[in-house]
C-alpha cells in the first residue's frame, strides 16, 4: 500500500451513508422524488447529501508506517484537518473528541470529531476514517453549500430528532464558486 489522494467529483445527486448507518430513518419515496440515489461509504460516519457542485469531496489513503500514520485514532485525522484549513485559508482544526448533538446520529455535518474543520463554530470539512492493519482511508468532504431543507425533505417525519433550527446552525457552505480554487489549493498543499 502506498500513499494516495483521490479526488472524487460528483456527477448525479445521492445521500451517502455511513458504514453502519441504518436506512432506516430515510423514506424511499422522498429519496426518489428528490432524485437521490442511495449509497454507502466504506467509512463510518453519517449521512452527507451530495449534489455536483455542493460538496468537495477528498479521499486520502495512507499506509501504516507512513510519516503521516498515527496508532491514535482520533489524532490521525489532525493533519488531514490541517490540509484543509491551509487549503481554505481560514479555520480551525478540531482536536477534541467526538462532539455529538441530537442530530449527529443522522447527519455527518452535526457532529463535530478529530481533524474536521471549523469556521466560526459551524461545520465546514467532515473526516471519516476506515482503518485496517495495512493503513487508512480518510475520507473527508468540503461543504460548498449546506441546504437543511434537503436533509429534511427526505428523512422519515417520526424520526427528526430536534428542532430543524439546531441542524441549521451546525454548519455552513464555503460556497459553491469556491469548488476549484479550494481543489486547487488542497492539491497545492498536497504537492507543494
Amino acid at each position: 500500500m502506498q500513499r494516495l489522494v483521490r479526488l472524487p467529483i460528483a456527477t448525479q445527486p445521492a445521500l451517502v451513508l455511513g458504514s453502519h448507518q441504518s436506512e432506516a430513518a430515510f423514506d424511499p419515496a422522498a429519496l426518489a422524488a428528490a432524485g437521490l440515489e442511495l449509497a454507502r461509504r466504506r467509512s463510518g460516519g453519517t449521512a452527507v447529501l451530495v449534489r455536483p457542485g455542493a460538496v468537495l469531496w477528498a479521499d486520502f489513503v495512507i499506509p501504516s508506517g507512513d510519516p503521516l500514520w498515527d496508532d491514535d485514532v482520533g489524532r490521525a485525522a489532525w493533519w488531514v484537518g490541517e490540509v484543509w484549513r491551509a487549503a481554505i485559508g481560514a479555520g480551525e482544526v478540531w482536536e477534541g473528541p467526538m462532539r455529538r448533538s441530537a442530530w449527529s446520529p443522522l447527519v455527518c455535518f452535526a457532529g463535530l470529531g478529530p481533524g474536521e474543520v471549523t469556521l466560526g463554530g459551524r461545520k465546514v470539512v467532515g473526516v471519516c476514517q476506515r482503518r485496517t492493519r495495512f493503513g487508512a482511508l480518510f475520507q473527508t468532504a468540503a461543504l460548498l453549500d449546506w441546504q437543511v431543507g434537503e436533509y429534511l425533505a427526505v428523512l422519515r417525519p417520526d424520526r427528526v430528532p430536534a428542532p430543524p433550527g439546531l441542524l441549521e446552525t451546525a454548519a455552513t457552505g464555503l460556497g459553491t464558486g469556491e469548488r476549484d480554487r479550494l481543489r486547487s489549493a488542497l492539491l497545492g498543499q498536497l504537492m507543494p
